[in-house]
């Protein structure tokens, strides 16, 4: 039995050497940890559109333009994720964690404080070498 590939964009939001992360709430897959916010592409979506979709509706920000920073396909053993990364420094509004979720703005360099699911990794190391 094959794995079902979630299709997930997401969106690294980047203002003045900063990023904004959200908290995952407790109850959801990799509760507790930190994440880049977006999420799942649908059916017949574009990953722009999903990107303007999910960031609107999660942290109250309308996205203008991004530029596609890499592709991750991690398996967690339970699921699946294919993260369609893209750096969002072209955006209106003020963001805030619009779901609840506790949500903030972190200079690059202090990323490492902060965990991250697996997946995530591999973005925060790209991020570091891109804006260092």
């Amino acid at each position: 039995m094959t794995k079902k590939i979630v299709h997930v964009a997401v969106g690294v939001i980047y203002k003045d050497q900063q990023l904004f992360i959200c908290k995952r709430p407790d109850d959801k897959h990799q509760g507790g940890l930190w994440e880049f916010p977006g999420g799942k592409v649908e059916q017949g979506e574009s990953v722009f559109a999903a990107l303007q979709r999910e960031l609107l509706e999660e942290v109250n920000l309308t996205v203008n333009g991004s530029d596609e920073l890499m592709v991750i396909e991690h398996d967690y053993g339970d699921k699946c994720v294919r993260l369609d990364v893209h750096i969002v420094d072209n955006f209106t509004g003020e963001a805030h964690g619009a779901e609840g979720q506790q949500g903030k703005w972190v200079p690059i360099n202090e990323l490492d404080y902060y965990v991250f699911p697996a997946a995530n990794v591999e973005i925060v190391e790209k991020i570091k070498q891109r804006f260092k």
